[in-house]
């Protein structure tokens, strides 16, 4: 465990970060996501995947409707989470346009109905983010990633997983849990 608080911790560190992302521009916003996606579509992971799990993203966050697309037209399935709020679950379900019936329930956007897909058929997961280290933790917005998000340290607690894959809008790191599987 990181030796920083680790509730006062993460609070300055979000608030720091949101102050980060609230200065951006919408036009460095929208070039910084752009160039985040086309290399999520380049990499090997997503080659290789062929049932995708995304976000539904908010205006602050890296938009995911070019990586949705960029699925379907590759005959990938794309899955989003829905969330039961009074049980603290997210189901993964399918989702077959980005046209479909949605809604916001608290900070997050998700369909209103979708098809449930089992955790083992998802082959690759993009997840959102406040912020994220160089080690591949990520602090989450409380409940985009973009350079500026990533940080020297967080308060990391015992239950915290590394990612496998980190993507900016300038390049993609590679974590050591990171491996491409063939099903």
């Amino acid at each position: 465990m990181n030796s920083m608080s680790s509730t006062g911790g993460k609070a300055v560190i979000r608030r720091q970060l949101r102050e980060t992302l609230a200065a951006m521009s919408e036009a460095d916003r929208h070039a910084k996501s752009a160039a985040a996606c086309r290399l999520v579509t380049t990499s090997a992971e997503f080659d290789a995947a062929r049932v995708v799990m995304l976000y539904l993203s908010t205006p602050t966050e890296v938009d995911t409707a070019p990586l949705a697309l960029k699925c379907w037209q590759e005959n990938k399935s794309v899955v989003v989470p829905k969330v039961t709020w009074d049980q603290r679950r997210m189901l993964p379900v399918e989702i077959s346009s980005l046209k479909d019936a949605m809604t916001m329930t608290g900070p997050v956007r998700e369909p209103v109905s979708g098809k449930p897909i089992p955790l083992d058929l998802i082959d690759l997961v993009i997840v959102p983010g406040l912020g994220f280290t160089e080690a591949g933790f990520r602090i989450g917005r409380g409940m985009g990633f973009y350079e500026e998000q990533v940080i020297n340290d967080l308060p990391v607690l015992d239950h915290d997983m590394p990612l496998s894959m980190l993507v900016t809008d300038r390049g993609i790191r590679r974590f050591a849990s990171n491996c491409i599987q063939s099903k």
